[in-house]
């Protein structure tokens, strides 16, 4: 392969990418705990966009609530991580000889 190409692909990869980065950016996932009982959406980005607690819930235990909190986080957080990766990797299988930076 020539430089040339090489130059060409890796532009059309980093166009790619910043593409893929802006979408995973605004897509919104949701987790949930206590069957539904607290869910959170939260963007690509990382950022909270709305948590939802059911009002017969404010009636339990703090430590329940938080724990059930927690459970919805990083419920939500590991759906982003596992969409990221899954978007992301297919940009290091597009760069032949590099390894996997995501």
């Amino acid at each position: 392969m020539n430089m040339n190409n090489l130059m060409k692909q890796a532009q059309k990869v980093q166009k790619d990418l910043e593409k893929s980065q802006k979408e995973l950016a605004a897509l919104i996932l949701e987790g949930s705990a206590g069957g539904g009982a607290i869910t959170i959406q939260i963007k690509g980005d990382h950022t909270v966009q709305k948590v939802v607690i059911d009002p017969d819930l404010l009636t339990e235990d703090i430590e329940m609530v938080q724990d059930m909190l927690q459970a919805a986080f990083n419920q939500a957080v590991e759906k982003i991580k596992e969409e990221t990766d899954k978007r992301m990797g297919s940009f290091s299988q597009s760069m032949p000889g590099l390894p996997n930076m995501f």
